[in-house]
């Protein structure tokens, strides 16, 4: 199947997702554009953190297909999916809290190269260096340089969310998807956490973020997607969707 534009690295095409009579997903199409940030945003209950978990392999549709890059991902495994260039961080700093920060980073960069998440996980002493070296430089680049040798379950919430970012990024991914990554954290911390990602997004990896926090979806996105009743209801700049009357309608009497 080939990608609809060349800008486009990944193409959610007629995604249905139902659980018994509840459809949580219908018709969902999405394109996402290479090097921008895309964010998806609606209503508590509509359907957002499980089309991520469609497009990472962790929920299979019901009908529809997610394409990376023209290779079809539904149908593959999520470790498959992580290996071809798509990591995601959770609503919940998914980390290892009875490891060192560094451990933590070093582990998830041998997950990516193994396919699996391994404590023992040095192959050999020349790729355990590099990968040492790769997992230094983009902690000091994180600001976590002085934590290095920490348990990670220490960690404030901000530095967590920081951390599993690292993570993420020491795997060099193509797509980053992101579940609410500033919930939870006050003000200073999302700020810094919106200029991270800025970073993030300069070295031309593609971000697709779901967020409640308009602050932060105004700050970072390149486009915006409403999805509501699992459907998606309108899309554009975020200009558009801040003066779309469909927007202010979906989101009325919910939180935002």
């Amino acid at each position: 199947m080939a990608k609809a534009s060349e800008n486009i690295v990944l193409h959610v095409a007629d995604v249905h997702k139902t659980f018994g009579g509840l459809h949580a997903l219908s018709d969902v199409d999405l394109s996402i554009e290479e090097a921008k940030t895309h964010a998806i945003i609606g209503p508590n209950g509509a359907g957002k953190s499980t089309l991520l978990n469609v497009i990472v392999g962790l929920l299979p549709p019901t009908r529809g297909t997610v394409v990376l890059d023209g290779e079809v991902l539904t149908g593959k495994k999520p470790h498959e999916i992580n290996q071809m260039g798509v990591a995601r961080v959770f609503q919940t700093p998914e980390i290892f809290i009875d490891l060192s920060v560094i451990d933590n980073v070093m582990v998830s960069a041998f997950a990516k190269r193994d396919g699996a998440f391994k404590l023992k996980f040095a192959k050999s002493l020349e790729s355990e260096k590099e990968i040492n070296q790769r997992a230094v430089k983009i902690l000091t680049e994180f600001g976590l340089d002085d934590k290095m040798e920490e348990h990670a379950g220490t960690l404030s919430r901000g530095h967590k969310r920081r951390l599993e970012l690292a993570m993420c990024l020491i795997q060099q991914p193509r797509i980053l998807l992101l579940d609410e990554p500033t919930a939870g954290m006050s003000r200073h911390d999302t700020n810094t956490t919106i200029d991270l990602l800025k970073d993030i997004k300069a070295t031309g990896i593609t971000i697709v973020i779901i967020e409640h926090d308009m602050h932060v979806v105004f700050s970072l996105a390149d486009k915006v997607s409403v999805l509501a009743g699992g459907r998606i209801i309108a899309e554009g700049t975020p200009d558009e969707m801040r003066a779309s009357t469909i927007v202010k309608k979906a989101y009325l009497g919910e939180a935002s």
